[in-house]
This record gives C-alpha cells, structure tokens and sequence, in this order.
C-alpha cells in the first residue's frame, strides 16, 4: 500500500505494567511508525509517569483479577463507551488491531463500536481459575460471539495460543509469533562490571507471580550451591518473593540471590549479557515466552521448562534445554550438565543466536502488515461489488 495508515492497536492489559503484550504492541508501532504510517496505542493505565510513547491514549483505569497464579489488570469500566466511540468517530482509523479482544471491556467495546478493518491478536494460553473464567467465559457469551463476526483477520502469536483460543472462537488463525529486537543486543551493551567478578551468574527475568516458577529455581540452585559456591542468582523482575521462596531462601541461608526488581528495558538487555546462564522454570500458562527470545539475542544458554509454549520456540538440547515443569532436581541436573560441559554450553548459547533471527521485529511486523494490506484490499473489493 503506497499511502499511510492509521492504526490503533488495543491493549486489553494496563499500559503501566510491564508484560509481553504491551511489550508486543510497543515494538509494533515502533516498528509501524518507521515506516511512515500513524499508530495511536489505547489501554488502560494505573499511571503514565514511565510511558513516552507518541500517540498513547489512556482509557480507563485497570482493575487487578487474580487467576491462576497470576494477576490480569484490566479495565471493567461501562463508562468508556462514549468516549469509544467519539475517539473512533475522529480518528477514523483504517485498521483497528485488537489484543485479547475478550480480556476486559475497553478492547470489547472498541471492537463493538469499529467500523474499520478489524484484526484481533490472541496472547492467551492457560488453565482454569477464577481470572480466566471472568475473562474467557464473560468472552465465550452470545455477545462476544457476535463481536467476534466483526473481525477481518485472527492471528495466534504460538501454535498452543492458537488451540487454546480455537476451544472458544473456531477460526482461520494466522500464527504470527512475537518478535525481537536484535540491534539493542549488540556488542555495545556491556555488562554490569560488578557482577562479572569470577562468580557464575545464573538469571531469571519475569514477574515475580506463582506461575513463573521461581520456587523451583531457588530449590534448584539451593541443590547446586554446595558443589558450584561460587554461583550466584539474579532475579530480575516486579513482585515479592511468596513464602516458598523466602523459607528456601531461608531454609538455605543463600547469601547469593540478587532481587533486583523492575529495570529499564536498557539495564534488562545488561542483566542478560552479565548472565552465563539463563533459567525460566515457569509451570505452565505461557502461550510463547518472550524471555526465551531475548536471551538467545543476547547469546545465552537457556534452561525452560517443557510446557507447550516454550516449547514451541526451543528444541531440546539443540538450542536450549528443557526440563519437566515443577521439578527442581530436574533443574539443577541440567544447570549442572551445562556447567561441567562448556562445548554444550557454548553450542546452545550459538544455536539460539541463529535462531533468533528468525524473529527480528521488522519481519514479524511485515507479516502482520501484509495481513493489515490484504484485509483492507478484501474489504474494498467487497464494497466495489
């Protein structure tokens, strides 16, 4: 399409909180953006102190829902209606792409109110609880079901995602996984020089909620700290500890776990680069794992878990390994295995460089594009007859 197009990508999630589809919608208008076309981001938002982005609109304030082992911050504000639909009557948006249409109200009423070409993104993946029957039950209704015939394009970001989200809404999915940005991982972005003092640096990045697995990984490295003690774990992410973890932590006495918290997207790419090891021992309710991306940008070995998503991304012992979910011994073994084993090492951490290039942002974005293009040229053609 030679012209510019103006696009809204919807955020169901709270703009202020750091995840993987905000992060997703993020880098697509980046990438959007340098190709000369207009993006506006609408999502709720708890504060807009940390959000620089052109074009963000704040709709609404979200409202934290526990589910399973999890926290989905999302809006249940009826009162955005007017405002949808005044915003959409000036905008006058060509594409209208939707994430998690059915999480929450504001992407279902932007959804219900659109006139244009409409795409909707499906992130999810999981297992019951109370968050997931609001979201995906309230989203199975009648209602939804009639909003869901106003989508012109349904993309999956995994093949799991795509399953799980066929159970409520059959469909022809395009699966368009999440992307990364490669040139913020360049030789250029140093380590942290406090931490590259002779001690071997495990990490973990991901919010500090149940379903990461961070009990598991401390259990782990509780076992390895008396053959490797001069290993250290640096846990990089928001939340607190729950007390699994502080009673190993305890239990332990492990004077060599870092909590980091929440950092910058900068200092994140830093805590990857100081790494020689990278674990994510989530349990499960991960439709991809973007963190998996990021530290094979960064060169680094990985240990994950088995579940569907991550394993839709890693190919056991090729670039990365994978271990049962909930198995600490099974996590230290391979943490053990790549330490007494640096050629393994060092082939993981080469493989997963290679292939990650597959995921470069600018080629997930044109795959997405081309979906925006055909949907628009199909609605067209639609009219015209």
């Amino acid at each position: 399409m030679d012209h510019p197009i103006k696009i809204a990508l919807v955020s169901a999630f709270d703009y202020a909180f750091p995840g993987g589809i905000n992060d997703h919608i993020r880098n697509l208008a980046i990438q959007f953006n340098e190709w000369g076309h207009s993006v506006y981001i609408l999502a709720p938002c708890s504060t807009q102190d940390n959000i620089h982005e052109p074009n963000f609109i704040p709709m609404g304030k979200p409202v934290p829902i526990p589910g399973s082992g999890s926290i989905a911050r999302v809006s249940l504000s009826v009162l955005l209606r007017p405002r949808i639909k005044k915003l959409l009557e000036e905008k006058k948006f060509d594409i209208i792409h939707v994430h998690n249409p059915f999480a929450g109200f504001l992407t279902a009423n932007v959804l219900s109110l659109s006139n244009a070409v409409n795409i909707a993104t499906f992130h999810g993946f999981g297992s019951p609880g109370l968050g997931y029957q609001i979201i995906y039950k309230l989203g199975a209704s009648k209602i939804a079901k009639r909003y869901f015939k106003k989508l012109d394009g349904l993309i999956a970001v995994s093949e799991p995602a795509r399953e799980f989200i066929s159970n409520y809404f059959p469909g022809d999915y395009k699966v368009i996984p999440n992307g990364i940005r490669l040139e913020s991982y360049t030789d250029n972005v140093k380590p942290f020089a406090h931490l590259k003092d002779g001690m071997i640096n495990l990490l973990f990045v991901g919010r500090l909620e149940k379903r990461k697995g961070l009990k598991y990984l401390l259990a782990a490295y509780r076992r390895i700290k008396w053959d490797f003690p001069n290993i250290r774990l640096i846990i990089v992410g928001p939340g607190k500890p729950d007390q699994d973890s502080q009673r190993i932590i305890n239990e332990g006495n492990l004077k060599d776990v870092i909590f980091v918290g929440p950092v910058s997207d900068e200092d994140k790419i830093r805590y990857y680069k100081t790494a020689d090891i990278f674990c994510s021992p989530a349990t499960g309710q991960e439709s991809f794992g973007i963190v998996l991306l990021e530290a094979m940008a960064a060169r680094k070995p990985i240990i994950a878990t088995s579940i569907e998503g991550y394993s839709s991304v890693i190919t056991n012992g090729i670039d990365g390994i994978l271990v049962p979910p909930k198995n600490d011994y099974a996590l230290a073994d391979a943490i053990k295995s790549l330490l007494n084993t640096p050629k393994l090492l060092d082939t993981i951490s080469n493989n997963g460089h290679k292939k990650v290039q597959q995921f470069q942002w600018n080629k997930i974005a044109k795959n997405i594009m081309d979906m925006y293009i055909s949907c628009l040229n199909s609605k067209v053609n639609a009219r015209n007859e």
